[in-house]
């Protein structure tokens, strides 16, 4: 054998010696990261809303293969500044009021940080009982203060878990509900099975309707209408689900939504529950944006009819001032989940989870592996307690109507449906554009296709500037701009900016607006 090349010792030792979790080090870098984040929320208004990087971008930046030998910490931070946030669309921006948002705080961030430092993984009570227990107490907690029928909640037959997503909520009571119907009827009719939402359900839904084996022909996305504003029809749910039963279907799942994406429409949840309870189908509540306002008295009315339903979910990472990731999902039978989830090799048994007496999370969710995400949720509910909750979405809703009365007085735009919680539907109207059009091309009618055409424009030149950011829906083949209040930095004066910011680039799409069928 050969001497070892000095070089190679040199690394050798070099990498040997690292500390990882050193006290001293671990706080003095600490206190460098949490600087860096400081200075950036303080700073987040000069950056540009939306990036306007190029694909391929970091590949031209960053080195071709990792580094042999380690890097200090400060050099790492500079390459963030200076490559990684250029590629960010700021969602923590109070100008950015795209999708819905994605909530920080104080609180949350630190109870993120707490879990992250502990760095548990509680599948089942005896890998970490506090784990499990805290995120008991919290979700009953947060159930109180929804007024949920008890039936949901630990203090009575049901419970609730914390899932990363809507997704994975909405893909395991999918799955409960799916093997509990093919227990009566046999697992050779899963060919058989339906689940019904509206056209306006997220599109969550439908992949968990692939994962779970439904056949494609058998997700059933039910047409909605501007006379109900975008809500399910229960008339028309009963007539789909009986042209189902005629052809030999078997109803299963009902999705009914509060608070819609593309415009925050609201599902009558009780007459839903009891088209669906008529043919003994699972319904799931898929709250993820509105469900946290809820806990306002003048909202909660929203969910009435509840009661209904075998599972309910909200995202608190949304509105809830909780850090990505944190859906919180109730069912009343959690034992449905259990007999569809669970897995017990030997390697995880226990007296505890053997005395039937505890709560083993792994068999409420699709992953083993699971994060203390109570930890967060808790440090929210007590940082800033439910007064000032309240309080936080109230004045969303009360930004989102001031924009909304900017809107109403331009004669030039419409509000598309009724606002509902924090976010505001609205498009230029056709009847703006004719003057622009006709003295451009000579053309004196105007289309939707025309209207959609100069919204799209508006909406790419109002993201473009960089001063904010919005998202679009198409609802009965109209395209709306949506503005939606909740960013946790955003003030009255920022929702003021933003309708000067519409107007400005309004302004120059209807003074030189030509469509594209009129260009030569």
């Amino acid at each position: 054998m050969g001497s070892l090349n000095s070089d190679n010792v040199a690394s050798h030792t070099s990498s040997s010696n690292i500390s990882p979790l050193d006290p001293e080090e671990f706080r003095r870098q600490g206190h460098m990261i949490i600087d860096f984040l400081a200075d950036y929320y303080r700073n987040i208004e000069k950056f540009q809303v939306l990036s306007q990087v190029e694909p391929g971008y970091l590949q031209k930046r960053l080195p071709k293969s990792t580094p042999h030998n380690p890097e200090p910490i400060e050099t790492i931070l500079q390459d963030v500044q200076e490559h990684i946030v250029p590629g960010l669309t700021h969602w923590q921006s109070p100008n950015f009021f795209a999708y819905f948002q994605c909530t920080s705080s104080i609180a949350g961030f630190l109870g993120d940080m707490l879990s992250t430092g502990f760095n548990v993984v509680g599948f089942n009570w005896i890998a970490s009982p506090a784990a499990t227990e805290l995120e008991t107490i919290v979700m009953d907690w947060l159930g109180e203060i929804l007024d949920l029928p008890k039936s949901f909640l630990f203090s009575g037959n049901g419970g609730g878990v914390i899932q990363g997503t809507t997704c994975e909520a909405v893909l395991c009571t999918l799955v409960a509900a799916r093997d509990q119907i093919l227990s009566q009827i046999g697992r050779e009719n899963l060919v058989k099975l339906v689940v019904y939402a509206s056209d306006q359900t997220h599109s969550a839904f439908q992949k968990a309707a692939q994962i779970a084996g439904i056949h494609p022909m058998n997700f059933k996305a039910i047409k909605t209408s501007k006379s109900t504003s975008y809500a399910l029809s229960p008339n028309s749910l009963r007539a789909q689900i009986w042209e189902d039963v005629e052809a030999g279907l078997v109803p299963l799942f009902l999705c009914a939504t509060v608070g819609t994406t593309p415009t925050a429409a609201i599902d009558p949840l009780e007459s839903l529950c009891v088209v669906a309870k008529d043919y003994g189908m699972w319904v799931h509540v898929d709250a993820a944006y509105a469900g946290s306002a809820c806990i306002c008295p003048e909202f909660r009315h929203f969910i009435d009819g509840v009661e209904g339903a075998n599972s309910f979910s909200l995202n608190a990472h949304k509105w809830f001032l909780t850090s990505l990731d944190c859906c919180c999902l109730w069912v009343k039978d959690p034992s449905a989940l259990i007999k569809s989830l669970s897995t017990n090799p030997e390697f995880l048994r226990n007296k505890a989870s053997d005395s039937k007496q505890v709560v083993d999370y792994k068999d409420w969710q699709i992953t083993l592996s699971r994060r203390f995400r109570s930890l967060k949720l808790w440090f929210v509910l007590r940082n800033y307690g439910v007064a000032n909750l309240r309080s936080f979405m109230r004045n969303h809703v009360k930004m989102a109507n001031l924009f909304e009365g900017f809107v109403a007085m331009d004669k030039r735009f419409e509000i598309v449906v009724p606002i509902n919680f924090a976010m505001v539907c609205f498009r230029i109207l056709p009847s703006a554009l004719s003057e622009t059009i006709y003295k451009n091309g000579k053309l004196d009618i105007v289309s939707e296709e025309h209207a959609n055409e100069a919204n799209r424009k508006l909406l790419e030149s109002i993201n473009m500037s960089g001063c904010v950011f919005m998202t679009h829906a198409v609802v009965e083949g109209v395209y709306v701009i949506r503005f939606a209040v909740g960013a946790t930095l955003v003030e009255e004066r920022h929702v003021i900016m933003a309708w000067k910011v519409v107007q400005e680039h309004a302004n120059v799409i209807l003074s030189t607006y030509k469509p594209r069928d009129l260009l030569v």
